[in-house]
Formats: C-alpha cells, structure tokens, sequence
C-alpha cells in the first residue's frame, strides 16, 4: 500500500483557508487544536507516534471535504471523553453544546458494558449509538468516517486478528454508508484498503492484472481522449477530459460478484468529460453518438434520473476505432464535485450563509430519500437488540441496489429479491398493513412478485385489513418483517383480551360446580404455579386457551385444586346405573331409557357436541341424528325420537363442513387458512371456486372440532378476514 504524506498543522491550515476566511472560525479551529494537543500530550499511538498526530489527519481529512469549523473542531476533539477523562458538560462549556454532543456521539458505549454482552452485540451496540445520533446530526457520520479512514490508512501497526476483525467491520458498516452518503473518494479508499488487509494474495493478484495492461490501456484511453477533444472541440464546448482508474476492489467484486474475467470489465477503459451545463452533457453524449457505436443497453441516464446517494451523470460505453470497449462519464462541475465528495460537497460549509445544522438535516431528509427511511426507522427501533438494528440497517438501506419508482416518480431503493410488501412498508407502516393489490407496470401482479430496477409500482390498499403471516415467507427486507410480526402481535393479543373474560369466567364457573370458592381459588398466586405445568406463560395465556377450547375448564380447575370433582351419592348412583345400561356410544349421543341402539349422525348438517339435536329412526341405519334447523327435516314426515349428548369427552372430535364466501383476492385462500389455524382446529378437505362474473370465491372446508362453541368462535374469527362476506355451516 502506497504511504501517505505526513500531515502537519501547516497543511491543516491552508486546506482551511481554502474555504474559511473569517477570524472567529479560523480561532475555533486552532483552539480545539491546541486543546486536543494538551490533553494527549503523552499518549502514543501503536505505531509510536504522539496520539495527535491521528487527531490532525482526522482534522484534514474532514477540512478536504470542505466542513465546517464547528466539524474540523470535533474531528480534533473527538478522542477527549473517551481518553482523557474531559466529560461531555466540560467540553460544551470550553466549546459549544453542539461540538460536545458530536464528539459525545462517536464517542464508545464504554468498555466495562462488554462485560454483559458479546464482542458482536458490543460493536452493533457502539455502531447503533453513532448511526441514532447521525439521524440527528449528520456530521457525526463524517467524523467518524475520517476517523476510520485513518485508523484503516494506520492499520499496519495492529495484529493480524485485529487487522482482519476492523477491516471485515468497515467493509460492512463504513464502506456502505460513505457510498450511501455518495462520498465515493472515502468509500473507494476503505474498500481497497479492507480488500488488502482481508485478502492480501487476490489483492495482489488484481492489482497484477491491473498493471500488466496499464502501459497498454493508458495508451489507447489517451488516444481515445485526443479523438473526443479534438471533435468536441469544432463544437465549441467547454469541457474537462481526462481518463479514470478503476479501484481493486471494484474490479474484485464485479469478479467474483458477477462471475467475470478480468478481460470482460468494460470500465477498465474509462473516460470522464467535465462541462458546464446538463445541456452540454446531452450535447457531448449525441456528438459521441454520433461518432463511435454505442453499446446497446449500456445508456444510463442519472441526470435525468438521480442515485439515492445523489449521484448525476450520464453513462453510456461506446466502441472505439481500434475496436476495444470504453466507458464514458459525462456531467457538470457541480455532479463531478458531489460524484467524488457527496453530501459533504453538497452542503459544504460556506461562511456568511447562515449555516443551521438542524436545517441541514432536513434538507438531508428531503434529498436523500433512503435517509428518510432511515431516520424512520431508527426512530421506530428503539425496542429492538443492537445486532437486529445493524442487520436491517445493512440489509435494507446499505445493500439496497434495487430501484423501483412510484407512479409519481419517487425512487425507491430496495435489497435484490423485494417484493411489493416491502415496497409498501418502505412506503409507509398503514400502506403495508393495508395492502391487498399491486400493480407494477401497469399490470396487477402477485404480492410475491420480485421487483427489479425501473419498476413502476403501485400498491392498492384497503382499509380494516391487514398483513397475512404468510408474507413472512417472501418479504425480503427486515422493516417489512419487523412490522408484520408486530401487527400479528398485537391482533393476537388483541383477540386474547377479547376471549380471557370468557375463559375466567368458564373456570369460575367450573370451580363453582366442584363445590370451591372462585375467589379462593383465582387468587394470581395460586394460578401462576400452573402455568408451567400446562406450558403458558401468563394468566392471560391461560384463560385464552380455555376460552379457545385448547384447554378445558375441568382440566385447570383439576390442577388447580389437585382434586377431582366432588360427586354426590345420587350422581354417583345415575353414573352406576347407566353404566350398567349402555356403553359410550362412537357418535357421542344416545337415546334415554334405550341401553343400545345403532345411532350415527346425519352426513347432510354434521351436528357436533352442543348443537340442538333430534334423531329419526330410519329403515336398517338405526337412528339418525340431525340438527334441529336441518333443512331435510322438512322434508316428508319423520317419526322422530328425544336424543341427547351424552357428557362432553374432551378428546373427541366432530366433523364441521363450513362455506365461506368472500370477494376474491391474493393470499385469500392462504389468510382463511391462517384464521382457521389459530382455532386449534385440524382441517381436513379443502375446496374453493371463484365465479368469474361476480369475483365472489366459495371455499368448502371440512375442519375437526370439539364442540359448536369452537364452531361460533372459527366463525366470529373468519369474518374478521379482509374480504371475507359470509360464513355459514353447511346443510345440504
């Protein structure tokens, strides 16, 4: 790696004055200068040089970016609370509150906490805190940028393990977000930095490759730099031309990434023209055009159509007359500035402009669409473990290089493999909860359906719907399934508050029956023992699992009160004597005073534990047992006969045939499904059919269930189903 030039407070301050004239600002730079240099005046650096040496070059690095001197201060500054004992209040009171809180933000969580946690937790711990205090402020994120740049620049002095552990932690944190802030000078240092220090030999490998060809590239893009000035020339265009180097670590990944040769990067040869108005970019574009052949499908127009990081210009790749490939980059002075430096470049500090930080960050807000999404949702994130902040931060804003558009022209940047689900809650939370429909393209597509870049996506919604869980399956980025699982949550616990009364009220009711007093009984310490033993984690658990049916009231109040119920002598005599006339029968009824008889139930209404029965007998099937509101009961005359449920028996399972009618959409099938399972209840014969002139889709379900309670309750729980218009047991 190439050594850098030493900097000295000489260098520092006429890289300032290049853009800072004004007295007070030059003051408060040279004030943090001095104070940072008293207050490491003995420390030493791993390499052996005083600790201020890294403290200048920070400062440099963020005065080359143009920053202001409130952010040049703090890049001098920004060790202090961390290793010299300054507090936060000290350094507002010698400063100002804001470079205080800048430096406070960079600065460690604090090793003694890595006692309670592991290294990864620690370090997604002291990254959380930097990128929470970025959504407020984002100079914090350059400090920090330029003290890693040079930490990595430095990184020869550390061991091996650590060597590897920083670049393999800037490669997945910092790298990302200097290209997501578009400061792609930073970003393209610490990615070929991090590759040599991560893989030393392929590093060298590529860099090999790269110079075996330079004697023979630098020649042909020179040749190609006189042929486009001398035709840009006879048009009288101002402009900049010059060649470009690919960095090695971009040429690695396109590589590995995209599994090419060396040979095949058709950026090798890169040419960049510099002008001075967008018109002038379209004006040397058609010239080029015009001269050499262009690529089919290689045309790329971010002037028109910006990156997320701000990115302008225009890219097309041409083939030159000596029939290698080119690829040229046309935009202003202003896109070349921003292309290099990004957010720094685009809000570099000008004196006498007024410069408000917070109205900054707006702006950021404004420009930056993906800035927004994170600045949301670090706000949102507050509950969730530092890991699974980084990882959603990593997956969803750093590696997102899908970019889909609303039908207002809003891009919007996404991971590879996004759906329109995470589409919606990149969107918004309700657009996400709401979604039954998309449309990509002008055509109504699957929820499922992978986006590419260039989509035009549109998302239609309905009120009082909301996610399925079947989405978890395919959505991509972790937003999207953070706030799926949280709707989930809290309708489940919302359907549990509804049923928990009624559950409560079974066991009193139950215990009442066993001869106990209720209020002796459902005292919360004498119901907590239990729940381990039947596997609930709170009374709310319990009694919803009573009220659900999984558990039955007798159960609880059995291992609640380590009795069984107590029997009288004239139940104990009925329960003798009607053992002794019949056996139970398998339909679960019988017929008083009768001890056997062949009974079964009606196929056509399916009658289940609870329901309102009567039997008829019929020629050589015995008696027949139907519901009371049986439609073939009307049928003809009957000879019916009085019938009875004999004593629930909680392990015994009825069959139920449902008809279900609904407005047909995606995943209805799927959602229907998902509301009968949350019921406990097995399901065994599917069917569903949709009437193509109405869209209304009739689903048949033959579910098992204990009892007609657990019927009304798959019902009351059907019909809370977007779409969903009827539910109804069927009788034939």
């Amino acid at each position: 790696m190439a050594e850098k030039k030493q900097i000295t407070m000489d260098d520092i301050r006429a890289q300032v004055h290049t853009y800072l004239n004004e007295p007070s600002n030059l003051e408060l730079i040279e004030h943090a200068a001095a104070f940072a240099e008293k207050r490491h005046e003995h420390q030493k650096r791993k390499s052996g040089e005083p600790y201020f040496v890294h403290l200048m070059n920070v400062a440099y690095i963020l005065a080359e970016l143009h920053t202001g001197p409130e952010t040049v201060a703090a890049g001098f500054l920004h060790d202090t609370i961390e290793d010299t004992g300054i507090t936060k209040e000290e350094l507002a009171k010698e400063f100002n509150p804001d470079i205080a809180e800048i430096v406070e933000s960079v600065t460690k969580i604090g090793a003694l906490k890595l006692n309670n946690m592991d290294e990864k937790e620690y370090q997604a711990s002291n990254h959380r805190k930097i990128f929470i205090a970025m959504a407020k402020d984002i100079r914090v994120i350059l400090v920090k940028l330029a003290d890693r740049l040079h930490n990595m620049r430095t990184l020869q002095f550390k061991s091996e393990a650590s060597q590897k552990r920083i670049a393999r932690e800037t490669l997945d944190v910092y790298a990302p977000i200097a290209h997501r802030l578009g400061i792609s000078t930073i970003k393209n240092e610490l990615e070929d930095l991090c590759f040599f220090y991560l893989d030393r030999e392929e590093y060298y490998h590529v860099a090999k490759l790269v110079e075996m060809k330079k004697a023979e590239r630098d020649e042909s893009v020179q040749q190609m730099i006189r042929d486009i000035s001398a035709l840009l020339q006879e048009h009288n265009i101002e402009f900049n031309i010059f060649g470009r180097s690919k960095h090695l670590y971009s040429i690695y990944h396109k590589m590995t990434e995209r599994n090419k040769r060396f040979d095949e990067i058709l950026d090798l040869l890169a040419i960049r023209i510099v002008t001075k108005t967008e018109l002038n970019c379209y004006e040397i574009l058609g010239y080029i055009h015009a001269n050499y052949r262009p690529i089919p499908g290689r045309l790329k127009d971010y002037i028109a159509m910006p990156k997320v990081n701000m990115y302008q210009s225009l890219h097309t790749t041409i083939i030159g007359p000596d029939g290698k490939i080119y690829e040229i980059q046309i935009r202003t002075e202003e896109m070349d500035d921003i292309a290099e430096k990004g957010i720094a470049a685009h809000w570099k500090y000008k004196e006498g402009t007024n410069y408000n930080s917070r109205r900054e960050q707006k702006e950021m807000e404004e420009k930056l669409f993906w800035f927004r999404d994170f600045v949301a949702y670090t706000g949102e994130s507050q509950d969730a473990s530092a890991s699974e902040y980084m990882e959603t931060l990593q997956r969803d804003i750093f590696e997102a290089n899908v970019y889909v558009m609303t039908p207002r022209g809003k891009v919007i940047d996404l991971p590879n493999g996004a759906t329109p689900i995470d589409f919606a809650y990149r969107i918004h939370t309700d657009v996400g909860n709401q979604a039954v429909g998309a449309i990509v393209n002008e055509t109504m597509v699957p929820l499922n359906t992978e986006l590419h870049t260039g989509d035009v996506v549109q998302i239609k919604t309905m009120k009082g719907t909301g996610p399925s869980e079947d989405w978890l399956k395919f959505v991509k980025t972790n937003q999207a399934k953070s706030r799926i699982r949280a709707y989930l949550t809290k309708k489940e616990t919302e359907e549990k508050q509804k049923l928990v009364p009624e559950g409560e009220r079974m066991l009193r009711d139950e215990l009442r029956k066993r001869g106990f007093d209720p209020e002796a009984w459902m005292d919360k310490k004498k119901l907590e023992p239990l729940l381990t033993v039947l596997s609930k984690k709170t009374t709310v658990d319990l009694f919803y699992a009573i009220a659900v049916r999984s558990l039955t009231a007798s159960q609880v109040a059995e291992k609640l009160t380590n009795q069984k119920r107590p029997v009288s002598d004239e139940e104990l005599e009925k329960f003798i004597n009607r053992d002794k006339r019949r056996t139970p029968s398998k339909s679960g009824v019988y017929v008083p005073g009768i001890e056997s008889m062949k009974i079964s139930l009606a196929q056509c209404c399916m009658p289940v534990y609870g329901d309102k029965i009567v039997g008829f007998i019929t020629k050589g099937e015995g008696v027949k047992v139907h519901r009371a509101d049986c439609p073939s009961l009307k049928r003809g005359p009957k000879k019916f006969i009085d019938v009875k449920w004999e004593d629930v028996n909680d392990e015994r399972m009825f069959d139920c045939n449902l008809i279900i009618l609904a407005k047909s959409r995606n995943f209805l099938l799927t959602d229907v499904v998902t509301a009968i399972s949350q019921m406990k209840a097995p399901m065994v014969q599917v069917n569903a059919n949709m009437n193509q002139e109405t869209l209304i889709t009739t689903i048949k379900m033959k579910v098992q269930v204990h009892n007609a309670q657990q019927v009304d309750a798959i019902a009351a729980n059907l019909k809370k189903v977007d779409s969903i218009l009827e539910v109804k047991r069927d009788s034939n």
